[in-house]
């Protein structure tokens, strides 16, 4: 059949063969397209009878008239041809103004992230609000948790998570470090905007009432989104700040924490990769061993996390996966974090740093560490086993 469909012949009008002849150079056969006055299709054996010659080619008539009457044309049980259709009971006009319907989507929308993507817009309230109170009604447990977060956009998710870490007696640093440190400008701003619509008070606000000295201005210098994000590289002005980190830290009795704040929250990545370049160059010692030798507690976790960021995104990811799952306990928050929200972003990348850097695959690490649905979607999220 698809052979007969794909070598067959074509049906084609005169002008449409001589207008094909004409700019390929090929003279089609007359049978391709046999003549009936009036220039159409002859009939064929068991299909519908040719139209009139005068006749629009189709059932559809021109802008401004009716459906073509012939002998016998209606509709089954209507009345006769010229009749108008008997009225009924609120029925409307025979002929009423169509309605004004709202914008049709593109014809090729672009695919939404989870719940539809940052700038993709959240899903319908009601409904969303419906399916939401009835999941909640069948599930439970770590499982419920995970679907539930799965129907928020990626903005409302970062946005929930970081007032969650903030909210009640105690902070939760790592939460606030992870996404505020990995996010681009673009999410930053959209999760800021959530934030305070949702919480009547800015991201920043929050942040500065819960966190306090270097590692709050760490906090909020990144919840602005202010990064340079070019792709340019200086070189002369990466030396100059990769001097600039050693005389604040290694060359210095004490730590000047405020200049590693300058130059790790505000430069590009492209750029602070060739200053970390520069910098072991200069004094021998990897930036993140500096770090570590200068710095303690949140503020040293926070500098290192926007490192590790800017050196290898999915690698900073898997060491966070693989330290939720390290030991007795899991750190279930973290991990349902992590695989939704990178389960569209770099999962492919995230699974390769954690084979590489930990021996054995995220898909086992996460099949030996949790179990049932609640399992099977985050192995889901995972993609498969490498």
């Amino acid at each position: 059949m698809l052979a007969v469909m794909l070598f067959s012949p074509p049906q084609m009008f005169p002008s449409q063969a001589n207008q094909f002849a004409a700019n390929s150079g090929f003279t089609p056969n007359p049978s391709m397209f046999p003549q009936v006055p009036g220039g159409y299709p002859g009939p064929q054996p068991g299909g519908p009878p040719a139209p009139s010659p005068n006749q629009p080619y189709g059932m559809y008539p021109q802008p401004g008239g009716g459906m073509p009457q012939g002998p016998g044309m209606g509709y089954p049980g209507g009345p006769p041809p010229g009749q108008q259709m008997p009225g009924f009971p609120n029925a409307p006009a025979p002929t009423p103004s169509m309605p004004s319907y709202p914008k049709a989507p593109s014809p090729n929308p672009s695919m939404p992230a989870y719940g539809g993507g940052y700038g993709g817009g959240a899903p319908a309230v009601p409904a969303i609000n419906d399916l939401i109170k009835d999941l909640k009604s069948e599930l439970s447990g770590n499982f419920e948790k995970l679907v539930l977060a799965t129907l928020k956009t990626p903005a409302q998710y970062d946005a929930y998570e970081l007032k969650e870490a903030i909210k009640g007696a105690g902070t939760d640093e790592a939460c606030l470090i992870e996404i505020l440190a990995s996010r681009s400008n673009a999410k930053i701003r959209e999760i800021n905007q959530v934030f305070k619509a949702e919480n009547k008070k800015s991201l920043e606000e929050s942040i500065s009432g819960d966190t306090s000295g270097h590692f709050r201005r760490l906090l909020v210098s990144l919840a602005q989104g202010n990064r340079d994000e070019s792709e340019n590289v200086d070189i002369s002005l990466a030396k100059q700040d990769a001097q600039a980190l050693y005389q604040a830290g290694e060359n210095k009795l004490g730590t000047d924490e405020s200049k590693f704040n300058a130059i790790l929250c505000a430069r590009s990545k492209a750029h602070l990769r060739a200053v970390f370049h520069e910098y072991q160059h200069m004094c021998g010692r990897d930036i993140v061993k500096s770090i570590e030798r200068e710095m303690s507690g949140d503020l040293e976790s926070g500098m290192l996390a926007v490192v590790k960021c800017i050196k290898n995104t999915p690698a900073y990811f898997a060491e966070r996966l693989y330290k939720a799952m390290k030991g007795a306990g899991t750190k279930d928050r973290t991990l349902m974090r992590i695989m939704v929200t990178r389960s569209e972003v770099d999962m492919l990348d995230i699974r390769q740093e954690y084979l590489k850097n930990y021996g054995k695959s995220l898909y086992t690490a996460i099949s030996g560490d949790t179990s049932g649905d609640y399992k099977k979607l985050l192995l889901k999220l995972c993609g498969g086993s490498d």
